[in-house]
């Protein structure tokens, strides 16, 4: 491991300016004004997206939400390396990954609702749905990424996780097999420093990319708040992977401005020091100051932007508010792709025990708890 790569790959400072970095710049030459405007955008959209919700759940319309406030650089830049046939593996927290690749707002919160067992169909967009058992998507996307490779399929599969999920069995099993089988996978991990109340040295005491050179593939970190530097290092992990090259892993340093969940607490664990730090290096107030920097800023475009985020939020509200109690035999559609004799027994003994009216309502869909 060069002694370059052990900085993280930065081509825009938190104050707009650029950084001089010819190899990582002719990563994302093609970016020009218009590219960069539209990277903006889905930041400031998937942003309003992430506090609607959470106001929502506030609101006692969802029952958790886990917010991705100050990571929009990671997810979008991310996403936007990817092409349509690459296929996404991720945690609970990747909305904004969902948004770039083509789900409907109005399904995001379909889960957290408490209304269905996923969010969004994943086979137009090539993304799975919402991950709660931590690290186990990390197996899943290695074998999904080995048997497209059998396959003969040239595509990446790419892995999102956080610094807290890479202590997880899975995750270590997970590198192990893709480097042993050049698996064509792109582990990417989003550093936000706080796995739910313990702080990132707990997890690893040295740089968590460093982690990947022991499995014998090469690791890299990135200013995970810099939406071109994280699209730069993206691509290039992901042409590695489309190429044959084998599995590549990122760290892309950010930082989790709000909570772990709607059910958590950071002023309990953390400094308002540490998240003020963190609140200068703003993903998308630094896309702005490049943008005025450079000339490529109007007031035309800003109000846009607005307009066109808070028009999907009102989608997402009118939608969450709407989305209707589903009967209780729904409970056991969609878990397995054909019959199952355990759940066709659970259907049949359910059924009876809602003939029986227990409660007064459950037997006609009403009252189903969230």
């Amino acid at each position: 491991m060069s002694a370059k790569s052990e900085y993280p790959v930065q081509l825009v400072q938190p104050d707009g300016r650029r950084v001089l970095d010819p190899e990582h710049a002719a990563l994302v030459a093609d970016i020009g004004p218009d590219e960069l405007r539209a990277l903006y955008e889905d930041m400031v959209v998937t942003r309003r997206i992430d506090t609607e919700a959470t106001a929502l759940q506030r609101q006692g319309q969802l029952g958790l939400w886990a917010p991705l406030l100050g990571q929009e650089a990671a997810q979008v830049g991310s996403a936007h390396a990817l092409h349509p046939d690459d296929y996404v593996f991720c945690g609970y927290r990747e909305m904004a990954v969902a948004y770039c690749r083509g789900v409907p707002p109005t399904d995001l919160t379909r889960l957290w609702r408490g209304v269905a067992h996923h969010c969004w169909d994943p086979r137009p967009v090539n993304m799975t749905n919402p991950n709660i058992v931590v690290g186990s998507q990390g197996l899943h996307a290695t074998g999904y990424a080995f048997a497209a490779h059998l396959d003969g399929a040239d595509i990446a599969t790419i892995v999102y996780f956080g610094d807290g999920a890479s202590s997880q069995g899975d995750l270590a099993e997970a590198l192990g097999f893709a480097a042993s089988w050049s698996a064509p996978v792109v582990f990417f991990c989003q550093n936000n420093h706080w796995a739910i109340s313990e702080p990132v040295r707990v997890q690893s005491a040295t740089p968590i990319a460093r982690r990947a050179y022991g499995y014998g593939m090469p690791g890299r970190q990135v200013d995970g708040n810099d939406v071109l530097a994280v699209l730069a290092v993206t691509r290039q992990a992901v042409a590695r992977a489309r190429s044959g090259g084998g599995p590549s892993f990122i760290e892309a340093l950010t930082y989790r401005m709000g909570p772990h969940t709607t059910a958590d607490d950071p002023t309990r664990y953390r400094s308002a020091a540490e998240t003020e730090q963190w609140a200068r290096r703003d993903p998308i107030d630094r896309v702005r100051r490049l943008l005025e920097r450079e000339g490529h800023w109007n007031d035309a475009f800003e109000g846009a932007v607005a307009e066109r985020s808070d028009a999907v939020a009102r989608a997402v509200r009118s939608a969450t508010v709407d989305l209707p109690d589903p009967a209780p035999a729904e409970l056991f559609e969609h878990v397995y792709t054909s019959p199952h004799p355990l759940i066709t027994e659970q259907r049949r003994a359910y059924t009876e025990y809602l003939a029986g009216d227990p409660g007064g309502s459950s037997a006609r869909g009403e009252g189903v708890p969230r």
